[in-house]
């Protein structure tokens, strides 16, 4: 889990109005009432820091309140659900990341199609961390791949589910070298984390909570899955080109209901861009390895639907399959 946004950095975006303020957003669409930002999973986690942080950058500048809910439930499809069935008005958003757009709905039915509701913009992404046991015999990235096609089977990767990005990155990662590392699922990162802290499995991708671990020397930081390297450490090697084309990242994005108007979907753009902009907004994301990362409706559907195509092909090509 990512850690919350403390109270005073938060408190901190508030006093930055006049940065958002101006002709632009005086203009244009302006909501009638509170505008809710659903959070699809329960406060504190790293969804939850992106939307609040958006929230609070947002409050001074459309003249109404813009609150988040929590609505935790069915890995995250609850949440989404309600922003689906929400009039497209505006005032109705939600955050999305891969689990309840891309990867999630792949693998299980979802009470909405994601690909029709308006994706507004994407907010922020942030790589994965291929991280291993510290005594791993293998000193570096390059000593781990040729050490993985060497052993078929005798790589052990964890992962937090079947399922899960972490898992399906090192799937990508299986295809792309040609091995047969061996998946061992865990109910969640904690346990994936501390096995591989006990050495009890060999690798995993994380998410960059894991950092502190890392920094703490309790686990060995190989690589990044972005194809550009991450600010917070920027001497590790991306896996991109070592590994075939990989570029593979967790993301949050800012999501509406389907059919929602033009001139509502402009302003909306419009001020997520503008609010990724602010320096206090990128901080706030960077203190948790988040990138702040904006990419409009007409670009970010296009890159949603090529994630579908990737996340489908590995799926089916390692016959991935989860219960319920």
């Amino acid at each position: 889990m990512i850690s919350p946004l403390p109270r005073r950095a938060a408190l901190g975006l508030l006093a930055t109005p006049f940065l958002l303020r101006g002709a632009a957003a005086a203009t244009g669409w302006q909501p009638d009432r509170p505008i809710r930002i659903i959070v699809p999973f329960p406060a504190g986690g790293g969804v939850d820091l992106v939307g609040r942080v958006l929230a609070d950058a947002w409050a001074p500048v459309f003249g109404q309140p813009v609150v988040v809910e929590n609505k935790a439930g069915a890995a995250g499809a609850l949440g989404i659900e309600q922003v689906f069935r929400a009039a497209p008005d505006g005032t109705t958003l939600g955050i999305t990341s891969a689990g309840n757009v891309t990867i999630g709905p792949l693998l299980r039915r979802t009470p909405y199609t994601p690909l029709t509701m308006t994706h507004v913009s994407r907010l922020t992404t942030s790589p994965l961390l291929l991280v291993a046991r510290k005594d791993l015999p293998a000193a570096d990235l390059g000593a781990f791949l040729a050490w993985a096609k060497a052993q078929p089977q005798a790589v052990r990767f964890g992962s937090g589910g079947i399922g899960s990005s972490p898992h399906l990155a090192m799937e990508l990662l299986n295809l792309r070298l040609g091995t047969d590392m061996l998946h061992i699922p865990y109910r969640g990162t904690a346990p994936l984390l501390a096995d591989l802290a006990a050495g009890t499995v060999d690798v995993g991708f994380s998410d960059a909570a894991v950092w502190p671990m890392v920094d703490q020397g309790v686990l060995k930081l190989l690589a990044i899955s972005t194809a550009e390297p991450w600010p917070r450490s920027p001497a590790t090697p991306v896996l991109n080109g070592r590994a075939g084309e990989f570029n593979v990242s967790n993301w949050y994005g800012l999501v509406a209901p389907p059919n929602l108007p033009p001139a509502i979907l402009a302003r909306l753009e419009e001020e997520a861009t503008r609010a990724l902009a602010l320096p206090k907004v990128r901080d706030a994301y960077a203190t948790s390895g988040f990138t702040a990362a904006p990419l409009p409706e007409r670009d970010f559907a296009p890159f949603l639907q090529r994630e579908v195509d990737l996340w489908k092909g590995v799926i089916s090509a390692a016959k991935i399959e989860v219960e319920g």
